[in-house]
């Protein structure tokens, strides 16, 4: 069966987003189509809205609809504390997860020399500048325990060493087991980074 050529743009259209293959972007399409446009009308309101409005913030670049987001404006926040993440969905889980109240810098994304993506790419020159210029004590690295998220921690790790003089405390977040895990079920990368990383109890 062939749809007429609107619908197909709006499959097509529909697999942009992530794990959304062919199937899925057409059942999406009809159910919009067949029993909710006006879901659908909102949804493409909701979507242009969003895309017109929603910038980064100038401080930490995750998503914000001001010059400087909710998180970075608020008081209640330790301005002496930064962590650095590769995405704005890293910031939701550490706050969802953790007791963490201090800020945030977002990367989006980490350094990928095959793909372009080096230091200006991800912001590293003006995150270098505000740990010269603000009272920041702590920086807690937080990219993903990926072979490129281990590269852009070392590469920001060094850095933040030369500029700060012993004056920032630079930590990364553990790797290990995980809570409930069984180790003859874990890889070996994960078991000696437990390993490597353990602390005196």
């Amino acid at each position: 069966m062939s749809f007429s050529p609107r619908i197909e743009t709006l499959i097509e259209s529909l697999r942009c987003l992530p794990g959304v293959g062919r199937k899925s972007a057409q059942r999406m399409a009809l159910q919009i189509l067949e029993r909710d446009r006006q879901g659908g009308a909102r949804l493409a309101e909701s979507l242009q809205d969003a895309l017109a409005h929603v910038g980064s913030c100038n401080l930490c670049r995750n998503h914000s609809e001001t010059d400087i987001c909710l998180t970075c404006a608020s008081p209640r926040r330790d301005k002496g504390k930064l962590c650095i993440v590769e995405s704005p969905a890293d910031v939701l889980a550490i706050d969802q997860s953790t007791g963490y109240d201090g800020l945030y810098f977002v990367l989006m994304g980490h350094l990928s020399p095959l793909d372009g993506i080096g230091p200006d790419n991800l912001g590293l020159p003006s995150l270098f500048k505000r740990l010269q210029e603000e009272a920041i004590a702590e920086v807690i690295i937080a990219t993903n325990p990926t072979v490129e998220g281990e590269a852009t921690a070392h590469f920001m790790h060094e850095h933040i060493k030369d500029l700060a003089a012993g004056n920032i405390h630079v930590s990364r977040i553990a790797h290990g087991v995980p809570i409930g895990g069984e180790l003859e079920y874990v890889d070996g990368g994960t078991l000696a980074h437990a390993f490597a990383g353990r602390k005196a109890w």
